[in-house]
């Protein structure tokens, strides 16, 4: 198989030198840039498998980068922001980032989410004994085409909102909580800010036009139900 691509589009020449470095060392092959046009022209010549995009960028922003890229393609974008700035990571995530990362942050552990993330490119759908097309009375589910129906209408969602979905709907009836979402859908231990799995339950709900699918259970988590 090829190796998987990672583009990183950055500023700081230090974050370059450091997220290069162990990219290079995991075989990966990858672009590296550091402003915004540059970032965007890179996303659609280099067609990455990840991409890693800081929010401060000259020329445009990261968040306006994402917008744009967004409207294209549903790749897989791990945001970096700085630790100061909580309000950048949830316009990130409403904008379609799938994950972030505070500055500073440990290389191994952007390593990490790079290849829970690339687990899910490569292998999209966890094999279970489930049929696979999960039939609800409003809602279905197929898992080969990982497309979603709600009643005649068919619902577009990015990888991550089908992997939650799915998630929660193979344990229907079941409350999860949102470091168990995390665990099972974004592929690793995350003991940081939970707010990721709230953002984008958030554009589920929106994109399924029915609030009451997804409940949330105050103080734990939450449970899909379709009666």
């Amino acid at each position: 198989m090829p190796a998987p691509k990672i583009l990183v589009i950055d500023d700081e020449p230090s974050i370059h030198n450091v997220i290069t470095a162990y990219l290079k060392a995991e075989g990966y092959e990858y672009q590296s840039v550091m402003d915004g046009p540059s970032g965007l022209a890179a996303a659609r010549s280099f067609k990455p498998d990840v991409i890693i995009l800081d929010v401060m960028l000259p020329g445009m922003d990261g968040i306006e980068l994402l917008a744009r890229l967004r409207r294209e393609s549903n790749v897989y974008v791990i945001l970096l922001t700085a630790r100061s700035e909580e309000t950048d990571k949830i316009v990130g995530l409403t904008v379609g980032a799938d994950d972030y990362l505070t500055k500073p942050f440990s290389p191994r552990e952007l390593v990490a989410r790079i290849k829970a993330a690339l687990r899910r490119v490569q292998s999209p759908t966890t094999p279970t004994e489930e049929p696979v097309i999960l039939r609800f009375p409003h809602l279905q589910i197929d898992t080969a085409s990982r497309r979603v129906w709600m009643g005649e209408r068919q619902v577009e969602l990015t990888a991550i909102e089908f992997d939650l979905l799915l998630t929660l709907a193979q344990h229907h009836g079941m409350v999860l909580s949102r470091e168990q979402l995390l665990e099972k859908v974004w592929g690793y231990d995350f003991y940081g800010d939970t707010r990721v799995v709230d953002v984008h339950i958030s554009h589920l709900r929106q994109k399924l036009g029915d609030d009451h699918l997804i409940e949330t259970v105050r103080g734990v988590g939450y449970r899909f139900e379709d009666r």
